[in-house]
């Protein structure tokens, strides 16, 4: 039994005392623990290695002690495990060298067998699972076939994803053929994850608010979905999609068990596009961390004011900033403990 299981029991849309807390990039690059083992080891070598993956996803519960640790990893394994190499560059985020851009290139993409080209990421999970002793739930994680796509076919990030977009409209054919093997590959990933321990898993859609409503639909929600249908039977799955605000009434009405949502939608609005049932997660603008103690303390508890404390999860309404002073980021979390 999970010693603090509030994370879970928020999910299951059970009455708290208050809401769980933990903080999308956690594990990550505002720790100067984290940036010890970044300065050691290359990106992938840390993702890759399942004792580094552990000790990273472990240091913030150490640190600032959220109610949940999510496994420390990236989105873009997945694609590399489909044969379609990434790199990490320095001050550039990932590059891929051999982008998708015909139906011939979507023809060589593989669906893998993800315990052979995976498999590092189980370990990494059983081994962290070791290392939590019961203390918090963990999280497991994969980006959306719609993001996924969006890094294979542009190369790299951008600001429009026009080439990504560009592919789905000229061909669509191909561009749906990649998409589904994405969420094939992903399905099984996913599964392997909670056979292998996670508590819950959350889809992360970055890219989503690229695209139209109506083009949404086509190219990212039916995709999601089929992985939601795939995993509600075996965990809880959260749903995020940046700037996808016009798409919660859909997303409300999937298996999901919690919807994330951005800081560009107020609490009001979010709990009246999903219907006001579901456990809505976010949505605190990552920026403001950067204000005054005090401030931060004062507007977590307004935001949780707003969003109620049940069927509610408090994060940021996306992953936190490189620059955030660590006693910042703590008394975000400890905003939420002290909420009464």
């Amino acid at each position: 039994m999970i010693k603090n299981d509030l994370f879970l029991r928020a999910l299951n849309n059970e009455t708290v005392d208050r809401p769980p807390v933990w903080m999308m990039r956690q594990a990550g690059r505002y720790l100067p623990e984290f940036r010890a083992l970044r300065d050691k080891y290359d990106f992938f070598t840390r993702c890759q290695t399942p004792e580094l993956a552990a000790e990273i996803t472990v240091q913030p519960i150490r640190i600032v002690k959220p109610d949940a640790a999510i496994l420390f990893s990236d989105i873009l394994v997945v694609p590399q495990a489909m044969g379609i190499e990434v790199l990490m560059k320095e001050s550039v985020g990932p590059f891929l060298p051999n982008p998708i851009r015909s139906a011939k290139d979507v023809d060589q993409v593989i669906v893998p067998d993800v315990n052979e080209t995976l498999g590092y990421v189980f370990d990494a999970i059983k081994l962290t699972k070791e290392m939590l002793n019961d203390e918090v739930p963990l999280i497991g994680f994969a980006g959306s076939p719609w993001t996924i796509f969006c890094y294979a076919v542009e190369g790299k990030g951008s600001k429009s994803f026009d080439t990504a977009k560009g592919f789905c409209f000229s061909e669509p054919v191909a561009a749906h053929a990649l998409l589904q093997k994405i969420t094939d590959t992903t399905i099984a990933y996913l599964k392997e994850k909670v056979k292998a321990g996670v508590n819950a898993v959350q889809i992360f859609d970055s890219w989503g608010g690229m695209l139209s409503p109506v083009d949404y639909q086509e190219f990212s929600w039916q995709y999601i979905n089929q992985i939601v249908e795939a995993l509600a039977p075996e965990t809880k799955v959260i749903v995020f999609g940046k700037g996808c605000w016009f798409a919660l009434n859909d997303m409300a009405k999937s298996k999901a068990s919690a919807l994330g949502v951005d800081w560009t939608c107020s609490p009001r609005n979010a709990r009246y596009l999903s219907g006001g049932r579901i456990t809505l997660q976010g949505n605190f603008d990552p920026s403001r961390l950067l204000s005054p103690i005090p401030t931060i303390k004062k507007m977590v508890h307004q935001m949780i004011d707003e969003f109620g404390k049940d069927n509610y999860i408090v994060n940021l309404g996306h992953g936190i900033l490189p620059n955030i002073p660590v006693d910042h980021a703590k008394a975000f979390i400890d905003a939420v403990k002290e909420y009464n």
